[in-house]
């Protein structure tokens, strides 16, 4: 993948079209993104100003996202001078990865105030930075940048912006003909540097994906400079052909503003460099951010899993064990039979064992310092301590099996959860005793009692509502779900229940919800999934039963592939 300075060019290109319209609303989700919420004439859109280290991007986008209870200190200062602002102009620099917004409002004052929105989209250093446009001043960044992390230029709150450190490369925009590209290209410097590289290095917004593109096409044309002059030619012009490739030999996904036919796999074009990104990054990004608010998580339920996995390994040893139960017995049988045979202070006698159909002759060990008697008692006395022990290795292996089974389905759950599926997810093993809750100062907010829950429509019509975690999964069965519900999970898998909200559903609908069953469980990279099938009055929660956990009968079983894109192609919302 490259989201290079040609990729900025076609995302600058679309955003053109625009110029013009108002930012409705700003809110900002996580510590890397802001979503502005934009009045078009085509009705309200969502453009995503992403400066996440791994995955930074601007692009409208159709995904959901939860917004926290209180918004950041960065959000509230641009709903201050942004909200409700027109969008004056968008630019990029040269051909680099840095957008400049310019946003015009009216102040507090009555007075017209314009602002600057600098997206710098530069990997780990990527930033989001709001100026005033007329001093140049830097109001805030959504990522501080101090003395300590950089000594070219600081980020914060009343200092001069200052740009990103120049790369010293050319903009091809500004090369005119094939002389001046041979000038450039034939320098001594640059005459051991290998071309993709030398491409790389000479040129502004030219990552390594495009360079090996543009070497790809200059071998069908009459020049590299032909082939540069082409792509110079369709960015003056805006012709992009946004395209994801999924290259066969190695199935790795990249994406470019224009055709990489030099990969050899599945190709996928799109109507606008937004629908590309929108393709390409998917939930990527959530899922990273998931996996970071969720690593305690992670480490603590793993943890657990571990803990009783041992207990039951040594409750199998002891198990084993408890086996030799009887040779206690027998030897305190046999002790007792020929006492008159012992004396006090035998250390040791051999006996005939008639419990053997040879009657093999068996030594037992004595305690000398008492009566024979006292002997065959001890005997006894280990039997029944053993045998008494066997109910109890029973019922604390099934009890450690069944918090196996349900660490792994909370292990499950984390894999699928979104950032406010993590919060409830805490919430259960807070009341289930595993965790202690974090005592917060000030005033306690109160918990809603209401779990979200993803709504699909099946292609038809008909609604599929989706339980992520065990909280979610109690309250769509037990509270949400109709008696004539159809109810489905996958087979003695860890997974989601989902809900089938009708009585009257052809046999489409059943496959889909059977995907969706199978997609958000433990099976998900799985081919054949067995997913049961049954009506809501078969399903039920045993009493004292842990959260998510239900029995059923009377059910059918039908078998699915869950398919990511296919997922992602079904309408959902989530409430």
């Amino acid at each position: 993948m490259a989201l290079d300075g040609i990729v900025v060019s076609a995302i600058a290109a679309e955003l053109a079209n625009y110029i013009g319209t108002r930012i409705y609303k700003i809110h900002q989700p996580n510590p890397h993104d802001l979503i502005f919420t934009l009045r078009t004439p085509e009705g309200q859109k969502r453009l995503l100003l992403s400066a996440n280290p791994t995955y930074p991007r601007v692009h409208f986008t159709e995904r959901t996202f939860v917004n926290p209870i209180e918004a950041p200190m960065f959000c509230m200062l641009l709903r201050k001078h942004c909200e409700g602002g027109v969008i004056e102009s968008i630019t990029q620099v040269g051909l680099e990865r840095v957008l400049h917004f310019d946003i015009v409002r009216r102040d507090e004052l009555g007075d017209w105030s314009k602002k600057k929105i600098v997206i710098e989209i530069m990997g780990r250093h990527s930033n989001i930075i709001l100026l005033d446009e007329e001093s140049n001043i830097v109001h805030d960044g959504i990522h501080h940048v101090t003395p300590a992390i950089s000594s070219h230029r600081v980020i914060l709150p009343g200092v001069d912006y200052i740009a990103p450190p120049a790369q010293h490369k050319v903009n091809l925009l500004t090369i005119d003909n094939e002389q001046q590209f041979q000038d450039l290209w034939n320098q001594e410097d640059l005459a051991m540097v290998p071309e993709e590289k030398r491409i790389v290095q000479l040129f502004s917004g030219i990552s390594p994906l495009t360079a090996k593109q543009l070497l790809y096409n200059a071998e069908q044309l009459p020049s590299l400079w032909s082939s540069l002059s082409e792509l110079k030619s369709k960015i003056e012009q805006k012709q992009y052909e946004p395209t994801v490739v999924t290259e066969t030999a190695t199935d790795k996904t990249y994406f470019s503003a224009i055709p990489l036919t030099h990969i050899a796999g599945e190709h996928t074009e799109f109507p606008s460099i937004h629908h590309c990104l929108e393709y390409f990054y998917g939930t990527k990004a959530d899922r990273d951010t998931v996996k970071q608010r969720a690593s305690d998580l992670i480490r603590f339920v793993q943890n657990e899993k571990n803990k009783n996995e041992s207990k039951i390994n040594k409750l199998k040893e002891q198990w084993e064990d408890a086996q030799q139960a009887d040779d206690f017995r027998i030897r305190g049988e046999l002790l007792t039979a020929y006492l008159h045979e012992i004396n006090r202070g035998d250390t040791e006698v051999t006996l005939n064992n008639f419990y053997d159909e040879n009657a093999a002759a068996l030594t037992i060990s004595l305690d000398p310092s008492i009566a024979p008697a006292e002997n065959a008692q001890r005997y006894f006395r280990k039997y029944n301590k053993i045998k008494n022990s066997l109910s109890y290795i029973t019922e604390q292996s099934a009890i450690a099996q069944a918090e196996i089974d349900y660490f792994t389905t909370i292990l499950q759950q984390l894999d699928n959860a979104s950032l406010a599926d993590i919060e409830e997810i805490r919430e259960e093993l807070i009341a289930g005793s595993y965790l202690k809750e974090k005592v917060k100062k000030g005033s306690k907010k109160k918990k809603s009692s209401r779990p979200t829950l993803l709504h699909y429509t099946s292609s038809e019509g008909i609604t599929i509502i989706v339980g992520k975690n065990n909280t979610q999964n109690d309250y769509l069965t037990n509270k949400v779900a109709h008696v004539s519900d159809t109810w489905l999970h996958t087979k003695d898998i860890p997974g989601s229940h989902v809900v089938i909200r009708s009585t009257d559903f052809g046999e489409a609908t059943l496959q889909e919800a059977a995907i969706l069953a199978a997609y958000y469980s433990q099976a998900r990279n799985s081919s054949s999934v067995p997913v049961d099938y049954t009506t809501i009055r078969h399903v039920r929660k045993p009493n004292g039963a842990k959260p998510g956990f239900v029995i059923y009968d009377q059910q059918k079983t039908i078998y699915v592939t869950p398919e990511e894109n296919f997922v992602q192609s079904l309408p959902f919302k989530v409430s």
